[in-house]
């Protein structure tokens, strides 16, 4: 498993982290089998002159890199599409900035840059940045978050959020929801706009406090900042997730989703506890709270699943290392029947020995969950679930696998993003679709691991689904990445 441990020194918690003028035309990437083509979405290098951010000549920078993208579709208009990824991925930490890019009819993009770090136009004065999330409100407002890191000139970390009301044209309102300087640090953001309440968003995150520095002193409750004015002010940071009881355990990974019938906030993420040393995972387990008032208070965590993850690795080599989303939950809600599922990497079907992509829901508003079902092909490692629901009620689940790895194969990691359908969550009723081309993830950028970044995205748009995803381009030093794409129907 891997385990998101605080600042004992600034460049270990860099390890773990993961806007504009321009616009340039989609091109289609290889047909998929079923013959839907994935569209590019990530063009040109709006940062390729910015010099700033290096920590030491170590410091290694992968230009015209594009991971860890997310998305989010209008809900009055779902060719209207944004998605949002790091631009330029660094080895030690973030990337140079975060980016997005826009359409209005769901296949031709085009850039913009988001004001998060030094190198973006009018951005935020931070050296580097990372953890871009987007979400779209019911008026069509959209909320972008992101965090900006310094590394040589302090050792801050902050929580940013901007808005945009022309569908990701153009970028507004640049706050700094939150900042701390060591031994705090500031992590894994999401951002959801409440889609019965137009203004309204909430960000949250998981704030690490390693004081005094060194081991047994780590503590990593969730906290929260909401806006109630379509982004043009966030409220303060508060603890909305106590971590406190139990020595040397931190949270990680929330993201909310909103029952639309009722307005129920759900907060999922994963709760780690660690031993003195903070060198070993002592507990881990997903847990879910529920807030019926806007995010004004917050019930007590209950249980979701174990977090059963083990080391992202090259399966023919396990000393090559992989970056995915171990520890990261992915949560939906049935728009219709309120039903709650969660997605997440887990061994439970393979005896410990790797991850596959497992599945949970609850039929009772969160109070009680079932078992784990299995979603990848059994024998397979699988990677980076996400996972949304459609208005009929199907899920969908997207993810990386390995099946085309052959045995003996230590040069290169044959990967591809694979759709599955569950109608009615219903997993007797599974069906599965390659989605992307075949890929060598070996060609990624090296960040703690080969790294496509800590997640995807994936979103109901109205038919269907849209996924957003990273794949590598191979034998391309200045080019490593690209993120593409793509509407699926799920019926």
């Amino acid at each position: 498993m891997r385990v998101f441990l605080p600042l004992a020194a600034v460049t270990t918690a860099a390890l773990l982290l993961g806007t504009v003028a321009g616009a340039a035309p989609a091109a289609a990437a290889d047909r998929n089998p079923d013959g839907t083509p994935l569209v590019k979405v990530s063009h040109g290098d709006p940062y390729a002159n910015c010099s700033i951010g290096a920590i030491s000549p170590e410091s290694t920078v992968y230009p015209g890199t594009e991971v860890e993208p997310y998305l989010s579709v209008d809900p009055r208009d779902p060719k209207r599409v944004v998605t949002v990824f790091q631009q330029d991925r660094w080895n030690d930490g973030a990337a140079r900035g975060l980016a997005a890019s826009w359409t209005t009819d769901g296949h031709t993009f085009h850039r913009s840059t988001l004001p998060f770090s030094l190198c973006a136009p009018g951005g935020a004065d931070y050296e580097r940045a990372s953890d871009p999330w987007v979400s779209t409100g019911p008026d069509g407002t959209v909320y972008a978050s992101g965090e900006g890191v310094d590394f040589t000139r302090s050792t801050r970390s902050a929580l940013l959020a901007a808005t945009s009301h022309d569908g990701g044209r153009t970028w507004r309102n640049l706050t700094t929801t939150h900042v701390d300087e060591q031994p705090f640090f500031n992590d894994k953001p999401s951002i959801t706009a409440d889609p019965v309440r137009a203004g309204t968003a909430y960000q949250v995150w998981d704030r690490l406090d390693n004081d005094p520095p060194g081991p047994s002193s780590l503590d990593g409750p969730g906290y929260i900042s909401v806006t109630r004015d379509g982004g043009r002010t966030w409220s303060g940071a508060r603890r909305f997730v106590d971590t406190g009881a139990v020595p040397n355990t931190q949270t990680i990974g929330h993201v909310i989703v909103v029952d639309r019938r009722t307005g129920t906030l759900y907060d999922f993420y994963d709760r780690i506890t660690a031993s003195d040393d903070l060198s070993t995972v002592i507990e881990a387990r997903y847990e879910v709270v529920t807030s019926t008032d806007a995010g004004e208070t917050w019930s007590a965590p209950t249980v979701v699943a174990r977090d059963t993850s083990v080391p992202e690795v090259d399966p023919n080599d396990p000393s090559t290392l992989l970056r995915a989303a171990a520890t990261l939950p992915s949560p939906a809600v049935d728009p219709t029947s309120g039903a709650l599922y969660m997605a997440y990497e887990g061994s439970d079907f393979s005896g410990g020995a790797f991850d596959s992509v497992q599945l949970v829901r609850s039929t009772d508003g969160g109070r009680t969950w079932g078992t784990p079902e299995l979603i990848s092909p059994e024998d397979v490692p699988a990677f980076s679930p996400s996972i949304a629901v459609d208005e009929r009620g199907t899920v969908a689940l997207t993810y990386y696998d390995l099946r085309f790895l052959k045995p003996g194969d230590t040069t290169t990691l044959p990967t591809a993003y694979q759709l599955a359908t569950l109608p009615h969550g219903n997993p007797q009723l599974r069906t599965e679709r390659r989605i992307s081309r075949v890929f060598d993830w070996l060609q990624a950028p090296f960040a703690g691991g080969y790294f496509l970044g800590d997640y995807q995205g994936l979103v109901a748009d109205g038919k269907g689904v849209r996924a957003v995803l990273t794949e590598t381009n191979s034998d391309a030093p200045q080019n490593r990445t690209d993120v593409y794409s793509g509407s699926f129907r799920t019926r």
